[in-house]
């Protein structure tokens, strides 16, 4: 359910774009695959060290010199992810509770 929902994000991303029908399914290809590609480098996220979660990075974010500060905003996101049930963050309940 929610891989069936990212994926529909993306396809609306790339129609919100503007891309044409011809080209949705190859871009869709190309964006699926890099989500595999992240998903399988981050699986074990807690239990790499800082330089290879580095290295993880460098893949796919080039514009930094400073990985640190995302290492640390996807901890902080993680903690926050496991101390909240997906109930709490879906779109249905109307008041959160922290």
């Amino acid at each position: 359910m929610f891989f069936d929902y990212c994926v529909r994000q993306i396809e609306l991303s790339i129609r919100e774009i503007g891309y044409g029908d011809a080209s949705i399914n190859k871009k869709m290809k190309d964006y699926i695959n890099l989500l595999f590609s992240i998903i399988d480098k981050i699986n074990d996220w807690e239990n790499i060290t800082k330089s290879q979660k580095i290295k993880i990075l460098k893949l796919y974010i080039d514009e930094s010199d400073n990985y640190e500060i995302y290492i640390d905003y996807f901890e902080k996101y993680s903690d926050y992810l496991s101390k909240n049930s997906f109930n709490n963050l879906s779109k249905d309940i109307l008041t959160f509770k922290n």
